[in-house]
C-alpha cells in the first residue's frame, strides 16, 4: 500500500511541477491566465462506506483551475492592439466556431477583416448601411472599410460675428449722401416758396426730413453700385469660408459687409467671385440690429447658387441651397470680428487611420479631417469562467460548466473597458511561481523516500529466515 501512496504522491508533485512549468513558460505569454494544482486525499472504500480508523490511500489530482485575475497593460504603438481592463473575453470566429480570449494582438487581412494571429475573425456589431447606425444584437465578423468617405455638400452654414456700430458709410456712398441731402434740402425749401433765411423750426425739420429720406435711398443706390468686392473702400468689413458642392469642389464664400445707415447694412456674398443675390433684382442681403447691438429681423438666408469651376464654366455639380445663419451676431463699438463659424460641407477623404475607444466603438479618421464609425467590438462574460475548455493560443471554449456567454459592448453591464494601443500581459507571478518549484521538488523527493523507505522494509521481510 505504501508503494501505491508514495506513487500517487509522486504523481500528485509531477503534475505541479508540470502546471507550475507551464506557467513560467508563459510569463511573456500576452493574455496567458495562470492555473494552480489543486489535490484531494484519497481513502478506501467498503460497500458499508469508511471506516472510522480508515488510512489514506494517497492524493489525486482533484482539478486544475485557471486564475483570471488582471494582467498588467502594456502600451504599444499599434491602434489594433488590445487589452481589456476588467471582466470579458473577445470573441473570434473561424468560419463560425467561436473561441473566446484575452490575448488582443489584431490586425486586418487582405480583406479587411479584423484578425488575430490565426486568422479569427473579431466580433463585433456591425454598421446598417442605410441608417448608419449599429446593428446592436447581431454580433459579426468587424471589418475595415478602406474606401474613400464620399462628399457632402453644403446645407448649412452658421456664422457669429460682430460688426463695427462706429463704422461709417463707404466715402462714395457718403459723398452720395451728402450731395443729394443738399439738393433734395434746397428742392423743399424752393418748392414751398420759403425763406431760407426766416426759415422756422418746423419747415427746417421737414425740408431735412424730406432731403435725408431721398439722400439715404440715393446713398444705398450708390453703395450697391460702386460695390466692387476687388476695392476695400467699397465696404467696411469681409470674411469669408469654404463651402462644398455635391462633387466635393472647395468654393470660396465671402460676405461683405457695407454700412448703409444707423443700424443698418448690406451684406453681399459672392460664391467664386459669382453674387449670390437676396433677389432677382440683385439686391443685397439687408442686416437690421436694434439700439442694444443685437441682430433682429431676418437672422438667415436660403442660397441658392450653381457651382463653377476655377475657368468660370460649369463645375458639374448640381445647382444648390444651403442656409447662411447669422444668429448671434452683433453690433457694438469694437472692431469687426468672427466669433465662431460651423458648415457641415466637406470634400471626399482617404481612410488616414483607426481609433478603438474605451466603448470598443471603431472610428475611421479621413484626411478630409472627418471620421465615421465603422462597428463596435464586444466582449463575452461567463458565470463561470473556470468552466471554459482551454483550447490552445491563449483561447477558450464553451462548455457546460461554463454557461451560455453574456454577449454585450464593453462598459455595459459587467464588461470590462477596452484600451486600444495596449496588451495585456501574463497575470504569472514568477516569484510565487519559483517558491512553488522549490515546494514541489521537495514533495517529489518526500514521496520517493516513502518508497525507498517502503523497499527497505520490504527487503527486511523476504530476508528473513
Amino acid at each position: 500500500m505504501s508503494f501505491n501512496i508514495g506513487l500517487s504522491g509522486i504523481r500528485a508533485a509531477s503534475s505541479d511541477l508540470n502546471i507550475t512549468g507551464n506557467n513560467i513558460a508563459n510569463a511573456s505569454t500576452v493574455g496567458f491566465k495562470s492555473s494552480r494544482a489543486e489535490f484531494a486525499d484519497v481513502y478506501s472504500a467498503s460497500i458499508l462506506g469508511t471506516g472510522s480508523n480508515a488510512q489514506g490511500s494517497g492524493v489525486v489530482l482533484d482539478n486544475v483551475a485557471q486564475i483570471f485575475t488582471q494582467g498588467n497593460i502594456n502600451y504599444t504603438e499599434n491602434s489594433l492592439d488590445l487589452a481589456i481592463n476588467g471582466n470579458g473575453f473577445f470573441v473570434t470566429s473561424n468560419n463560425g466556431a467561436l473561441s473566446y480570449t484575452r490575448a488582443g494582438y489584431f490586425g486586418t487581412n487582405q480583406e479587411g477583416f479584423i484578425v488575430n494571429n490565426n486568422g479569427e475573425r473579431l466580433q463585433g456589431y456591425g454598421v446598417n448601411a442605410v441608417t448608419g447606425k449599429l446593428n446592436e444584437g447581431v454580433p459579426t465578423d468587424l471589418r475595415v472599410d478602406t474606401r474613400a468617405a464620399n462628399p457632402n455638400a453644403t446645407s448649412k452654414v452658421a456664422s457669429t460675428l460682430n460688426l463695427n456700430s462706429s463704422s461709417v458709410r463707404p466715402a462714395g456712398a457718403q459723398n452720395v449722401y451728402d450731395s443729394t441731402f443738399a439738393t433734395e434740402y434746397n428742392a423743399y425749401i424752393t418748392d414751398n416758396g420759403l425763406d431760407p433765411d426766416t426759415l422756422s423750426e418746423a419747415d427746417a425739420a421737414a425740408a431735412r426730413a424730406q432731403a435725408g429720406t431721398a439722400a439715404l435711398e440715393a446713398a444705398r443706390e450708390a453703395a450697391r453700385s460702386d460695390f466692387d468686392p476687388s476695392d476695400s473702400s467699397t465696404y467696411n468689413s469681409s470674411t469669408s469660408v469654404n463651402v462644398y458642392d455635391s462633387l466635393g469642389n472647395a468654393h470660396v464664400m465671402t460676405k461683405y459687409f457695407v454700412k448703409t445707415d444707423a443700424n443698418k447694412w448690406d451684406m453681399h456674398v459672392l460664391i467664386d467671385g459669382q453674387a449670390v443675390a437676396a433677389d432677382a433684382a440683385g439686391n443685397p442681403h439687408q442686416l437690421s440690429f436694434d439700439s442694444s447691438g443685437a441682430l433682429n429681423g431676418v437672422k438667415s438666408f436660403d442660397l441658392t447658387w450653381a457651382p463653377l469651376d476655377a475657368n468660370g464654366d460649369d463645375a458639374g455639380a448640381a445647382e444648390q441651397t444651403f442656409n447662411l445663419n447669422l444668429t448671434g451676431s452683433s453690433q457694438y463699438a469694437s472692431s469687426f470680428g468672427v466669433t465662431s463659424v460651423v458648415q457641415d460641407g466637406f470634400t471626399t477623404g482617404e481612410l488616414a487611420g483607426l481609433e478603438i475607444d474605451d466603448q470598443g466603438m471603431l472610428i475611421a479618421r479621413y484626411t478630409n479631417g472627418q471620421t465615421k464609425t465603422q462597428g463596435q467590438l464586444v466582449l463575452a462574460t461567463f458565470a463561470n469562467q473556470q468552466g471554459l475548455k482551454p483550447l490552445g493560443d491563449t483561447a477558450w471554449a464553451q462548455s457546460s460548466s461554463s454557461g451560455e456567454p453574456v454577449i454585450g459592448a464593453p462598459g455595459t453591464g459587467t464588461q470590462g473597458l477596452v484600451q486600444s494601443g495596449a496588451l495585456e500581459q501574463s497575470n504569472v507571478d514568477l516569484s510565487e511561481m519559483l517558491i512553488n518549484l522549490i515546494v514541489a521538488q521537495r514533495n517529489y523527493q518526500a514521496n520517493a523516500k516513502t518508497i525507498q523507505t517502503e523497499d527497505a522494509v520490504t527487503q527486511t521481510i523476504i530476508n528473513l529466515r
